[in-house]
């Protein structure tokens, strides 16, 4: 036999032994996500909980957002405990075919934890008390506590698609004997989010009138608002993404009879979108046509305008065992005149010095030059004192730093809901 033949023959069998173990996995993948469409559905029921974070951490359950059409209800509530902490009880509240299995259980969140870390406890807890519905399904064969591998969140029938629909209506009503206020507002959103694109659409309505009386004559100051918000991303692959924006608004303080806008946006993200509740760095670019119709001439005399813009921000976000840390930049500008420009920084910090010692900083300061709708001519006291109307400035800001120490026993889980938890000026404890 010559060599060459030899040499195919090893290349040949080399070939097949890096090959089968890529085709197993395929199998094995495909298994995973035949197993899960059996999985238990679940409707995660907790206003404190980081449910991205609970999404991508439990991936052996299909989760929904009906609770009528869950197997099993997860209530999550709260309670402060004696030593500062919390108290999470997670009650699950079997359904359908699992309505004999109720458990509840408990997790404590001392003072000195960060938010990462209790939030990994409640998804330790809420682990062990899914096991038993996933016990049942064939799932079972493949687990221990957590999945052996991962699978797509996508692999689940939805008749709805993926689709989630929101709709809101709301109305004020408050005076005294020389003012009266009424403010109507209406909402309604349509989603979509998939691991390959996110869809969102919302629109929303305000109307605001406040009547005053002042020596036998009324005044009344009306504001009305609508906006219109579209956003499209399309996943390239786990650092890139391509989409954009188109908006339309309407707004008496600011001026605008109706505007709307168009904007293509790429951006990179430095770490892999797999670990975006863990880490994120993301560069955003977008390019733009606006038209503006405006209420009153403008102090640049003009009653309309289209016009091009474009912006680029830099964000910076991490939530670790130290704390968490989001850092952001925008910079915007008209190409008619690049003077007419914003540039935004905002920044929050929450980190843990020591165990019990934590330092918080949040704060936001913007340079604004581009407020192109403002009405010629002075404002009256009457329109800036009832905020009718925007006014000319430079900049916006605001700022906010402390200092939180917390020391005692670290054993104080105990909860004692007597008198309530408002301390005796009627006002409710700080939450974390």
């Amino acid at each position: 036999m010559s060599k060459f033949k030899i040499y195919g023959i090893l290349i040949l069998v080399m070939g097949l032994y890096l090959w089968t173990p890529f085709v197993h996995s395929q199998e094995r993948q495909m298994d995973v996500n035949e197993l899960k469409k059996d999985a238990p559905k679940v409707f995660i029921d907790c206003d404190r909980c980081d449910i991205d974070f609970i999404r991508n951490e439990i991936g052996f359950v299909n989760y929904v957002w009906d609770r009528k059409e869950a197997d099993v209800h997860v209530l999550v509530t709260t309670q402060r405990t004696g030593g500062g902490g919390r108290e999470y009880t997670l009650a699950f509240i079997g359904q359908k075919d699992y309505q004999e299995l109720q458990n509840t259980l408990k997790y404590f969140a001392d003072s000195t934890e960060t938010d990462d870390e209790t939030r990994r406890g409640i998804v330790q807890t809420m682990k062990l008390g899914l096991a038993p519905y996933v016990a049942r399904t064939p799932l079972c064969e493949i687990m221990m506590v957590d999945m052996a591998q991962k699978s797509a969140p996508t692999a689940v029938e939805d008749k709805w698609d993926f689709w989630v629909f929101s709709l809101g209506i709301n109305s004020w009503l408050n005076g005294e004997s020389q003012r009266s206020s009424v403010s109507l507002s209406g909402n309604i959103s349509a989603n979509r989010v998939t691991p390959e694109s996110k869809l969102r659409m919302g629109l929303d309505l305000d109307y605001d009138k406040e009547s005053y009386e002042l020596e036998d004559e009324m005044y009344h100051s009306t504001r009305e608002r609508g906006d219109f918000d579209g956003l499209y991303v399309k996943s390239i692959n786990d650092h890139w993404s391509v989409g954009g924006w188109i908006s339309a608004s309407s707004s008496t303080y600011n001026n605008i009879k109706l505007s709307y806008t168009v904007h293509p946006a790429v951006e990179y993200n430095f770490f892999p979108y797999s670990e975006s509740t863990r880490r994120q760095l993301r560069i955003l670019y977008k390019i733009g046509y606006n038209y503006f119709n405006y209420l009153e001439e403008t102090v640049y005399n003009k009653m309309s305008e289209r016009l091009w813009n474009e912006s680029f921000s830099l964000e910076l976000e991490f939530n670790q065992p130290w704390g968490t840390a989001e850092l952001g930049l925008e910079g915007s500008h008209y190409f008619h005149d690049f003077s007419k420009n914003r540039l935004s920084f905002n920044a929050e910090l929450n980190i843990r010095i020591m165990k019990g010692l934590t330092f918080d900083i949040d704060g936001n300061y913007s340079l604004t030059h581009d407020q192109l709708s403002l009405p010629k001519g002075e404002a009256t006291l009457e329109e800036i004192l009832l905020r009718r109307r925007e006014l000319a400035s430079e900049y916006d800001y605001f700022f906010r730093v402390g200092l939180d120490y917390s020391f005692g026993s670290i054993f104080s889980n105990v909860v004692n809901p007597r008198f309530g938890t408002r301390t005796r000026h009627g006002r409710y404890g700080m939450y974390r």
